[in-house]
Parts: C-alpha cells; structure tokens; sequence
C-alpha cells in the first residue's frame, strides 16, 4: 500500500507542480489572462504541500524521485495539452528516469554498516 500510495503522491504533485508552471507560461507567454498566472501560482504552492504527504521522511531522496516523475509528466503533459510528440530518445530518457524513481524510493534498504 505504500508503494500506490506513494505513487498516487507523486502524480498529484506532478499535476500541481507542472499544471502550474502551464498555467504560468500560458499567461506570459501565450496571451492568457493574468489570472491563469495567478491560479498556477496557487497550484504550485499546493504542489510543496503535496511532497511533504509521502511516507519517507527524507527531503532530499522525495525531491530526488520526484525529479524523475516531472520528466515523465512534463512530456506526458505537453502531449495532452501542446500538442507535443516525443521522439524515441524522449520517451527513452523518460523510462530512464522513471526507473529511477523505482531504484531510489522502493529498493529495500538495510542497516548502513
């Protein structure tokens, strides 16, 4: 359960944090109403809320994880929302960086010696 649990976190903060900066770029650099700003503003202050929801206790490690989910879910976003096709090495970096992710947050750890 911690795994989905943690997994659900993660696609919550990549919405809030990369819907966000959407919305921010929309404004200034595609004409959108200065409220779009406003609103991704808000959704990405809602996005640090969301990383501090995860099981580990660990800043460095969640951001870290974190990093290899924004890359998925940028290129997954500019998909759905911009018209965006990645090519072969696109979606290749993107698996990379999400086993990344399963390496730095599910790999069992023991005692450090």
């Amino acid at each position: 359960m911690t795994i989905v649990r943690s997994a659900l976190l993660f696609v919550l903060a990549a919405v809030a944090e990369i819907g966000g900066a959407w919305m921010v770029w929309q404004a200034v650099r595609e004409g959108r109403a200065w409220w779009w700003a406003g609103i991704g503003i808000i959704a990405l202050g809602i996005y640090g809320f969301v990383a501090t929801l995860q099981p580990d206790a660990h800043f460095g490690r969640i951001l870290a994880a974190y990093g290899g989910v924004f890359v998925a879910g940028s290129l997954a976003w500019g998909m759905a929302f911009d018209g965006f096709r990645p090519d072969r090495w696109d979606i290749i970096g993107s698996l990379i960086c999400i086993a990344g992710v399963a390496v730095i947050m599910f790999v069992p750890r023991g005692p450090v010696s």
